[in-house]
């Protein structure tokens, strides 16, 4: 399956190797009881392969939060946290939570390399993140095993032939329910707004009056959908690559063929080539491939949706676009050994075939967040207008719009997120021009819905996913300046460099 949606740190990190209905409450239930008053027992954090190592000024914790925010004295589930204790350097203002997209991405892993592209932060807050409910080490969601991932990857993305469409749609079936096997009741409870909640209790067992917030593409909407909840809880928000709220399935699916096919354009751009030649040599590449798989240096098959994957990833940002070309390059000459490697980071694999299971949260995660349900046949008679946004991307997403939530266990809560939040302090709301996964048109339209003078839109005119810490000092400034000191630029402001 086909779905792209990360964060920052996570897309950096490969290339360098919703339950209740919304509301406009104020706060938690007082029926919560014994878990706002909880004391966390911060502890340093346990070595992992791609987390903190013990005695790193890292420490980690375990909040228990209402399985069923329903029923906030019943079952509880558990949410694995990380701290990094301010330095002290300035005065503390208090805690600091991220989210760094995903859906499905792990904060307790990407916390501290982040924190090292925006050392600042560290003076004068608590940096806190967290595995949402359903990743990682918060019960994360395994749907399928190592060697059935890979067997998975013959399967065609986009299916040319009945057989091959079945296929497909028995494919996407069987992954739901290997996530409904893995997830148990949990399976229901890892909406967008069951995290939002809990937030609101984790802010309240930090000790926090307001919840401040960085939140990166995903992270976007789920504090957008945070504000709306508890809109005078609202401390200082920032919200980098952001998801266009009013965006439903199928417009989310083109926003991103729109994303990548611009971000490509600016590739081929800067190669010296005209996009649209540029993008038909692609296009025919890829349909090469699908009609015969390329060989690899590992004895896999480079299939279409690899390779597809594998020249996605570079889009991410501009320092990879290098790394595209030699790529492309080799693939043209039958060799798909780099789109692969490229490929198989972006799906976590390792060296020993191990998979990682960003997706596998990420997607039990959107299903029951989306309600929309495209139907193959609804698909097919869309699958022009993909195209015509995009000969590269358009077909996949297209058809990832009937495939990604098929037949899934468990029903979809709403058509879009609720993120009105006119009661809100500003929010800052920063919008990249080039960015591929989540298009700038976003911005302006989650600062419209967040409500007159809550959203602040900051533009910077880049490339790759995300602004802050991108190499701007422009955006750096102006979100140190909001974040550090509470200073709220002008709405509309833009960062040409």
């Amino acid at each position: 399956m086909v779905r792209f949606v990360r964060s920052t740190a996570l897309a950096a990190a490969a290339v360098l190797v919703s339950g209740l209905a919304a509301g406009c409450g104020g706060g938690s239930s007082d029926d919560e009881g014994k878990l706002t008053s909880q004391k966390l027992d911060w502890d340093d954090c346990k070595a992992t392969s791609d987390g903190p190592a013990p005695g790193s000024g890292w420490e980690c914790a375990t909040l228990k939060v209402p399985l069923d925010w329903a029923k906030p004295t019943g079952e509880t589930t558990d949410i694995a946290l990380i701290r990094g204790k301010s330095t002290g350097k300035g005065s503390r203002i208090g805690s600091l939570l991220f989210n760094f997209g995903g859906p499905g991405g792990s904060g307790v892993s990407m916390l501290p390399a982040y924190a090292t592209l925006t050392p600042k932060l560290r003076d004068r807050y608590d940096l806190v993140s967290f595995d949402p409910r359903g990743v990682a080490a918060s019960k994360g969601v395994r749907c399928r095993s190592d060697k059935e991932i890979q067997a998975a990857e013959s399967v065609d993305s986009t299916p040319d032939t009945a057989a091959e469409e079945t296929a497909y749609l028995k494919d996407s079936a069987d992954f739901g329910k290997g996530c409904a096997k893995s997830a148990g009741k949990l399976m229901a409870h890892v909406s967008t707004t069951d995290t939002a909640r809990d937030m609101d209790l984790m802010r309240q067992v930090l000790g926090d009056q307001k919840m401040h917030y960085l939140g990166i593409s995903y992270g976007t909407e789920l504090g957008g959908v945070y504000a709306h909840l508890f809109p005078r809880k609202v401390g200082r928000l920032v919200l980098d690559a952001v998801v266009d709220p009013s965006a439903d399935t199928v417009g989310h699916a083109k926003n991103q063929t729109r994303g990548f096919q611009r971000a490509l354009d600016n590739y081929l751009k800067s190669t010296g080539q005209d996009p649209q030649e540029g993008s038909q040599k692609i296009a025919d590449l890829l349909k090469k491939i699908d009609g015969k798989a390329l060989p690899t240096s590992s004895g896999r098959k480079l299939t279409q949706t690899l390779a597809l994957t594998g020249i996605v990833l570079p889009l991410y940002s501009r320092q990879s676009w290098p790394t595209l070309t030699t790529a492309l390059d080799a693939a043209e000459e039958g060799d798909g050994s780099e789109l692969l490697k490229l490929a198989d980071d972006y799906n976590e694999r390792d060296a020993s075939g191990n998979y990682g299971t960003t997706t596998h949260s990420q997607r039990v995660i959107s299903c029951l967040d989306d309600k929309e349900r495209p139907t193959p046949a609804e698909t097919k008679k869309l699958l022009p207008e993909f195209r015509k946004i995009s000969p590269v991307f358009g077909e996949f997403m297209g058809w990832d719009t009937a495939g990604w939530c098929h037949d899934w266990p468990v029903p979809g809560q709403r058509e879009t997120p609720e993120v009105s939040a006119p009661e809100a302090d500003p929010v800052l709301v920063v919008g990249n021009t080039g960015d591929p996964a989540t298009p700038y048109e976003g911005a302006r339209r989650m600062a419209d819905e967040l409500g007159k003078g809550v959203g602040i839109e900051l533009t910077w005119k880049g490339e790759g996913h995300g602004a802050y810490g991108s190499g701007s000092s422009c955006v750096d400034d102006t979100v140190n300046a909001y974040l550090l000191d509470g200073t709220v630029p002008k709405d509309g402001k833009v960062c040409a460099s």
